[in-house]
């Protein structure tokens, strides 16, 4: 396929671009959590950084350094909260394990510290109930835990804006005061609607086990419907060919080639049941060979039309196999690109990989031989050359080939 041919392909799909809903999903759920954490970090250091400009400004460098440690401290606590976060089980929500207080521990102790090098008991409380915010609480306990803690860090603040420090920053910044207080309950909020993503997440997984299991079980009903009908006449047909053996050995003998046609009928109806079921969508084809090839090192770019669904599967699954398992036997092991289009009457199937100099020719094995000729006996052409540093595989089928 020329090079004009290939870009023409990249435009019809590029304007439609469609991956598997279940990859795009999990993809929405790891950027709801990153954006969950570093929307939390931020507000913590940008307080700590504010706070470490009026220390710079008015206290000497010892007491700076002490409370540089103490903030340290707590964003390290922090972080390692939010990894064991995201790493717990929604079941296991009932009392936090046991490994989670000495993170809490230390955060509570570096908060206890950075307030103190700061002369501020408002940063040291708002610091530690940080911490506690960041552990997993049930629901009940959360909500009671955080109102608890949102009223101590208000009482803080007032009582070091009135009679710990009043001619001090803090009561004079009012605005930073409200900003440190806030912390803790935007916190819980965050990590509680990170929960919910979480759930809707596992409900959606559920789902999936369950259409599965579902599919098997009809899966099932219709083998034993097809099966057992066609036992019970092969049973029936044998059973006449032995009563008739001894009196009419003709009438047996075509009682058994019944029987045998019966099998003929019994297997080819199988056949076709298992292909119906071991069927699988060109998008959901094109979006696991992407997985598997990620999951292998390689970086994919995956470009799929929106109607790719009415493609033949029968046709291009096997090829898509067959060219995965090319990319990643003869690859160069870094980057590759998947696309599937319509253009000119025909859909367009282009596998691209970067070529590995010391490796074997592609076309030296049976694979591309193989996809040769399934796409052959539908009309179809298969072009695959060297094009600079990459290697193409480019499969045209045409369009008239039912999905």
């Amino acid at each position: 396929m020329s090079g004009r041919t290939h870009d023409e392909c990249h435009g019809r799909t590029v304007a439609g671009v469609s991956t598997s809903p279940a990859a795009a999903y999990a993809r929405d759920v790891r950027v709801t959590w990153w954006y969950t954490v570093v929307s939390i970090m931020m507000l913590q250091v940008f307080g700590l950084v504010i706070w470490t400009l009026v220390l710079v400004l008015n206290e000497p460098a010892a007491t700076t350094v002490l409370y540089l440690v103490g903030a340290a401290g707590s964003v390290a606590s922090a972080i390692l909260l939010l990894v064991r976060y995201r790493r717990e089980p929604l079941d296991e929500i009932d009392t936090p394990v046991r490994p989670v207080w000495p993170l809490v521990l230390a955060g509570v102790a570096s908060a206890a510290l950075a307030g103190a090098a700061a002369g501020s008991l408002l940063l040291g409380v708002v610091l530690a109930a940080q911490a506690l915010c960041l552990v997993r609480w049930r629901a009940g306990v959360r909500l009671r835990l955080v109102v608890m803690l949102t009223l101590v860090v208000a009482a803080g603040w007032v009582i070091e804006a009135t009679r710990l420090n009043p001619e001090g920053y803090v009561a004079q910044v009012l605005g930073m005061g409200i900003f440190i207080a806030m912390l803790p309950p935007l916190t819980a909020t965050s990590l509680w609607w990170w929960d919910i993503v979480r759930e809707l997440d596992r409900a959606r997984r559920a789902e999936g086990r369950l259409a599965a299991a579902q599919e098997r079980l009809r899966l099932a009903s219709d083998l034993h419907d097809l099966q057992g009908h066609h036992l019970q006449v092969i049973a029936l047909q044998l059973e006449l060919a032995e009563k008739m053996m001894g009196r009419d050995p003709e009438a047996a003998v075509e009682q058994v080639r019944a029987a045998r046609a019966s099998v003929d009928d019994a297997r080819r109806g199988t056949r076709d049941l298992a292909a119906r079921f071991r069927g699988v969508p060109l998008p959901d084809e094109l979006a696991n060979a992407a997985d598997l090839l990620r999951a292998a090192g390689v970086t994919v770019e995956l470009l799929v039309d929106t109607e790719a669904g009415r493609a033949p599967a029968d046709v291009l699954g096997p090829v898509i196999r067959e060219s995965t398992t090319n990319v990643l036997k003869h690859g160069g092991g870094v980057s590759a690109s998947l696309s599937l289009g319509r253009h000119q009457g025909s859909w367009v199937l282009v596998v691209e990989n970067d070529a590995r100099a010391a490796a074997s020719p592609v076309g030296d094995g049976a694979g591309l031989s193989g996809i040769a000729e399934r796409v052959r006996t539908v009309g179809g052409t298969v072009d695959a050359a060297h094009a600079g540093d990459l290697f193409r595989v480019t499969v045209r089928v045409p369009e008239e080939v039912p999905a």
